[in-house]
């Protein structure tokens, strides 16, 4: 799908409502234990399969359903290298690391053998500990979001801890806080600094290019007033709306509203008009006074010869998240193919609009025609370079039913096209597909240099189908767009001589 390899963010039930309360914590407080679960700040720790949670004892279970032992794994390529007719055995994971409380491998002495699991148990450890603190009665004081900025006080984008200085937030005690608060502020700090005019992606450090500023340049003239002016809700009268394209969207699509609106105290005096597009888009489920939406099951694609039923995994479509007055307020979209839609006025300077399909060519011309000045596409971690789940021999950057021809599609406006990845190995296969792809290669420009994302998630994030492999949300960030192609005048040999 066109949402890639992707990791489910939505936010658990404890933490939808974190503005409801707003009385400070006592000392006494903070050794209160949650009666019915038996979790407080000092005890975080359980093995999942036991978990007060439910939640958390439904992944253990499918941990040990599609998860192999990697021991189990070494073995069956040494044994295939001999014996090419036998095929592999993979035993079921049965046993729980004690130190990290993960299923892991199949047995313990499977886990005593293996010496690399040491190398991310206490990574795994402190996933653990973050998730029943999530659930757990702790207040959490980072999910306090603040809101207009002082127009004399500027904000700073060199990284996440000037900018929560800067911009008003409560104090981040400790750094389970910082994980939970870039977490939630990932995707919309991701896009707001790089729109931002105080971005820390410069000239200076090489992550901008000439055409980069070019494009950033026209974009910020919409999205701020001209230097000198006042970042003053005022300035958006008369003002074209910034349209942000999400495409292959999923955790990000069910955020809280408020959590986008971040954006709009950001930039004061600009209009916001945010499109999730994807097979994976959250909806919601409740009837409303304007449409109702039923769930409806996804379809699972059916594996070709080389696909295993592991790189068919993916994460469930996350749930839509709402407050119970903007659930009223949701109204239906009015598209001509007729597939499962929304929008939320949020707030005269921000909608959200959520269509759950691919990025085809009709949705392409139906939400055109578009202009470099005002619209943006952003691809949070697509999977450009990954194989086709679906059809064989192909990556999902050309394959029909994940990317193919969106890319080129997408080319052709001459907007900007924002993409992240999760770790340097993602970023580097993305960029190589992107290089190397027909109809793609050499018809685009670099806006922004691969590299690090000062605002992406500090949070480890774990795949249910490895528990090794462990990434953080949004940790590289890379922007290009069509190609510049500049028209030049045909001289006569008059011209030439000077006549």
């Amino acid at each position: 799908m066109q949402s890639g390899r992707r990791y489910n963010v939505a936010l658990t039930t404890k933490t939808r409502c974190f503005i409801r309360r707003s009385n400070c914590r006592t000392f006494f407080g903070r050794f209160k234990k949650d009666k019915t679960t038996g979790v407080n700040e000092d005890n975080l720790f359980f093995p999942l399969s036991s978990s007060p949670f439910p939640e958390l004892r439904a992944r253990a279970q499918t941990i040990k359903r599609i998860c192999r032992c990697p021991v189990c794994i070494t073995e069956a390529k040494e044994i295939s290298s001999k014996k090419a007719d036998e095929p592999p055995r993979h035993k079921p994971l049965g046993f729980e690391c004690p130190s990290c409380g993960y299923p892991t491998h199949c047995s313990r002495e499977h886990w005593e053998a293996d010496s690399e699991h040491g190398k991310y148990c206490s990574k795994l450890k402190e996933v653990n500990e973050d998730e029943h603190d999530l659930r757990g009665p702790r207040e959490k004081s980072e999910y306090y979001l603040p809101g207009a900025q002082p127009y004399e006080e500027a904000i700073s984008f060199s990284n996440w801890d000037m900018f929560w200085y800067t911009r008003g937030f409560r104090s981040m005690d400790t750094e389970r806080m910082r994980r939970n608060a870039s977490k939630l502020l990932t995707y919309p700090l991701t896009i707001g600094s790089v729109l931002h005019r105080h971005s820390y992606i410069t000239t200076r450090n090489q992550r901008l290019t000439s055409e980069g500023v070019r494009s950033l340049t026209a974009l910020r003239s919409t999205v701020h007033v001209p230097i000198g002016g006042p970042e003053t809700r005022g300035g958006s009268i008369n003002k074209p709306p910034t349209r942000i394209f999400v495409l292959g969207a999923r955790g990000e699509s069910a955020l809280p509203p408020h959590v986008w609106g971040q954006l709009c105290y950001l930039f004061p005096a600009a209009i916001f008009q945010i499109y999730f597009i994807g097979p994976q888009v959250a909806l919601p489920k409740e009837s409303t006074r304007s449409m109702k939406l039923e769930e409806e099951e996804e379809e699972v694609p059916a594996p070709n010869s080389e696909t295993t039923a592991t790189e068919l995994y993916g994460p469930p479509t996350p749930s839509y998240i709402g407050t119970s007055t903007s659930k009223y307020r949701l109204k239906s979209l009015t598209v001509s193919s007729g597939i499962p839609s929304y929008t939320l006025p949020h707030t005269p300077l921000l909608s959200l609009t959520a269509l759950r399909t691919l990025y085809t060519q009709p949705i392409h011309d139906e939400l055109g025609p578009f202009d470099p000045y005002t619209d943006v596409f952003v691809l949070f971690a697509p999977g450009l370079g990954y194989k086709s789940p679906t059809v064989p021999n192909k990556l999902q950057i050309t394959s029909p039913n994940e990317w193919g021809g969106v890319i080129p599609l997408l080319l052709s406006t001459r907007c900007v096209i924002l993409g992240t990845a999760y770790s340097p190995v993602d970023v580097e296969r993305d960029i190589q597909a992107i290089e190397t792809t027909d109809g793609v290669a050499g018809e685009f420009d670099w806006i922004i240099t691969p590299g690090k994302n000062e605002f992406g998630s500090e949070r480890w994030e774990v795949a249910d189908f490895d528990v090794r492999a462990m990434v953080k949300i949004n940790w590289a960030l890379w922007a290009i767009r069509g190609k510049t192609r500049e028209v030049q005048e045909k001289k006569t040999f008059l011209q030439i001589l000077g006549y």
